[in-house]
């Protein structure tokens, strides 16, 4: 059976056109699970989405970590409510402009679980979030956040299916295709989860009854350098520090005992501070250095008392920027692997890949899931872990739970805030990585357009 060939009839289209949304959705989920199998005429949940057309004729709204700093730094109940209406368009703007992107995917490819799994997640949050009223007072915006809540922690295991399914969709999809929808899709998400725990951050922060200017603030109160999940001084060298004592940390327990880990050394511009989010940082730093421990340790395989070279990190401030590199001697990157370095889909390892990806699911469904590994969740990270977050899954990891998705999601962590990540491998020697932040904060986060979407 041509797989690509099924098509409803009229009368069955019409028929499922006229369901619930909710029931429509399940209806579609379960043709396209009995899809491979039997010899159903039903498409898969992804078809017909006319409701979809009204959303996608609208782009998506860019902005920057100076508009949300000037916009949240003077809180009021009308910038909240502005915040919230804003947030209650633009979410269901670009979560549409993401399922018509899954809708261009060949049959066969939709009918993949991961891929399946996903797509009714986006339509549910879609639903949901689209069906919100305006916003008109205090009471619309909790509601507002309630619904917000729900899709983010829905969301979780986003990032691991959608990797799973990138790698078993390529009978049908090219990997330079793959990479290109994953891309996107990981971009997009980047900016809804921003402009929606942003909102979240915002909302808790006018509640507070410190946040008026003249109300004493409690011990324990975020810092005024704070604007949402922003931190305007977010400091290098401190997010280094944080990231080499985790991964030092978690290296330890993944080696055990009697392995040496290297040292991780900081020099440059110490006190260089700028405009971002903690998280983001933190996830592109923290797969650098496990990368580099890793490779240092399997390198120098040296009992504790033998300390292996040091990773290197100089910061350096210029004008507009500031770049974070990263040097260690871990002899390296495989030729094998080199030229799929910042691919999803392409390389060797893939079964590898797909085995410890199915391992971070249940890692990412529960917030006392996180939390297996020892390493509780901070007080102020930042961005996500308050209002729950993949990222924290990812980042606490064991050493020998290699997903292949590291550097290229960090790459599109860098690049949203009009950043760049690269890498210079010395065979035999060792990796330097160059991390570029721009310092300013008043570039527009990179965002997928129509018109980019159409041409994939």
């Amino acid at each position: 059976m041509n797989s690509r060939a099924i098509r409803p009839s009229g009368a069955q289209l019409d028929h499922l056109l006229k369901l619930p949304s909710s029931l429509r959705t399940r209806a579609y989920a379960a043709a396209a699970r009995t899809a491979t199998t039997n010899s159903c005429s039903i498409p898969p949940p992804w078809r017909p989405a006319n409701v979809l057309d009204e959303w996608v004729t609208r782009e998506a709204r860019p902005i920057s970590l100076r508009q949300l700093t000037v916009f949240g730094r003077t809180l009021t109940e009308s910038r909240l409510l502005g915040s919230a209406n804003y947030v209650r368009l633009e979410l269901p703007t670009r979560i549409a402009h993401r399922l018509r992107n899954m809708q261009t995917l060949p049959y066969a490819a939709l009918t993949n679980p991961h891929i399946s799994h996903v797509y009714e997640l986006y339509y549910s949050a879609f639903e949901l979030l689209r069906k919100v009223p305006e916003v008109r007072n205090l009471n619309d915006n909790d509601k507002l956040c309630d619904a917000i809540k729900i899709c983010l922690k829905e969301h979780l295991t986003v990032i691991p299916r959608l990797a799973m399914g990138i790698l078993e969709i390529q009978d049908s999809v090219t990997s330079e295709e793959c990479d290109r929808f994953m891309t996107t899709l990981l971009r997009s998400r980047i900016s809804r989860r921003v402009i929606a725990e942003q909102h979240l951050a915002l909302t808790e922060t006018f509640h507070a009854p410190w946040h008026f200017p003249d109300a004493p603030k409690p011990p324990g109160a975020p810092e005024d350098d704070f604007v949402g999940e922003i931190f305007l001084k977010c400091n290098a060298k401190e997010i280094i520090d944080k990231c080499a004592n985790t991964a030092r940390q978690l290296a330890a327990k993944g080696y055990g005992p009697n392995v040496a880990i290297p040292k991780v050394i900081v020099q440059g511009h110490l006190n260089s501070t700028f405009p971002y989010i903690p998280s983001h940082l933190e996830y592109m730093i923290g797969e650098l250095l496990r990368n580099s421990i890793s490779a240092v340790v399997e390198k120098h395989y040296t009992d504790i008392n033998t300390p292996p070279p040091p990773i290197q990190i100089l910061i350096c401030e210029a004008a507009q920027h500031v770049i974070i590199r990263v040097s260690d001697q871990g002899g390296g990157i495989d030729p094998s692997i080199l030229p799929y370095l910042w691919s999803f889909a392409k390389g060797p390892r893939r079964d590898t890949r797909l085995q410890n990806l199915g391992r971070v699911p249940r890692l990412a469904a529960t917030m006392q899931e996180l939390q297996q590994y020892d390493h509780p969740l901070p007080e102020r990270a930042g961005s996500g872990e308050r209002f729950a977050s993949s990222l924290a899954t990812l980042s606490s990891r064991p050493p020998d739970l290699r997903l292949g998705i590291g550097l290229p999601m960090s790459k599109i962590y860098a690049e949203y805030w009009a950043g760049s990540l690269a890498l210079h491998s010395l065979e035999g020697y060792g990796c330097d990585a160059f991390l570029q932040i721009s310092r300013l904060g008043n570039r527009n986060e990179v965002l997928s357009t129509r018109a980019a979407m159409d041409s994939l």
